[in-house]
């Protein structure tokens, strides 16, 4: 049976290469992009399936209910993606942070509510839960969100739930560590450091580079997003890992070594305000849906550095010179 999918942030990092790796594992079906197109969404992102029959695009904000009731008018599912996800800018300024990921996950529910959707995703990510020093978190943990980001996140994803609850619409969430890949705004660490030693300008580690993530392969997300769409149980939470935790200055070496530079283009600074120590998620849950990782970490590292390398025609426009 053939579905349509809005997709919400499809011209974003990991919205985009939802929208792809869906469109070729599921030939039948169609995906409406919805993307306001702001710092972090670029139609760049998706030139390759921009001429495809099953995508279409459409240019709004999510915050825009009645825009989101027009639009969802004959989807059966929503893969809620779209948000403000750099900690940085949060902690600068959490308003913006507040109206996309809180206000506008509600005008999506709204609308969804109103067309009788079958599945409304919400994604998350592992900071909800803060950070951990020992162990693993597990879906049903206490969510002790430490930034103004995560804090956000939690708002988003509770008031999914809370629907799932409320009116027996069917939603599910993901929460997934660390993405990388291709496509990924270079203010975040793997593509601001693959970009800056291109350059041959230095590499900004926060404190003592001791700061523990869990890295995982965009791709990878994006098939476990998949496959809670498909399999997941409603009202249920699905963390999604990388399995590949290693402290801040463990990835720098393996970039640095990659890209053949010294840790000379290491350059200490401040740390983070409220900087999380450390992220980890146990994936059991989701593993017994049938999800798997496709390759080791360090072929992905490697083939990740590589495309920043071989598409400077998609990044150098969004970087200081």
């Amino acid at each position: 049976m053939s579905m349509k999918v809005l997709v919400t942030g499809g011209s974003g990092f990991i919205g985009s290469h939802f929208v792809r790796t869906y469109l070729k594992d599921h030939p039948t079906h169609e995906v409406v992009n919805v993307d306001l197109l702001t710092y972090a969404g670029r139609k760049e992102n998706l030139l390759d399936v921009e001429k495809n029959p099953r995508y279409s695009f459409v240019h709004a904000d999510i915050c825009d209910t009645k825009k989101m009731d027009e639009v969802m008018k004959d989807c059966d599912a929503v893969v809620h993606f779209a948000a403000e996800s750099h900690v940085d800018r949060a902690i600068q300024d959490a308003a913006i942070f507040l109206r996309t990921n809180v206000l506008g996950t509600h005008s999506l529910l709204e609308a969804a509510r109103k067309n009788n959707i079958q599945k409304f995703l919400c994604i998350s990510t592992d900071e909800v839960y803060g950070h951990i020093l020992d162990g693993s978190f597990v879906e049903s943990d206490t969510l002790n969100p430490r930034n103004p980001y995560a804090a956000s996140k939690v708002g988003s994803e509770r008031l999914a739930y809370s629907y799932s609850q409320t009116y027996g619409m069917h939603v599910v969430i993901t929460r997934s560590s660390n993405n990388f890949g291709p496509y990924q705004f270079p203010e975040k660490m793997l593509p601001l450091f693959a970009t800056n030693l291109i350059r041959g300008k230095k590499v900004p580690v926060y404190g003592d580079g001791m700061n523990i993530r869990d890295w995982l392969y965009v791709e990878d997300n994006c098939r476990g997003v998949d496959l809670v769409l498909q399999k997941g149980t409603s009202g249920e939470v699905y963390n999604i890992a990388g399995e590949n935790e290693m402290p801040n200055l463990k990835i720098i070496k393996m970039i640095l070594h990659e890209m053949g530079k010294g840790e000379d283009m290491i350059q200490y600074v401040e740390d983070r305000k409220g900087h999380d120590k450390r992220y980890s998620v146990n994936a059991q849950k989701i593993k017994a849906l049938g999800f798997t990782h496709t390759k080791p970490f360090d072929e992905r590292l490697r083939e990740t550095l590589t495309w920043y390398r071989q598409n400077e025609w998609w990044w150098k426009p969004l970087v200081k010179q």
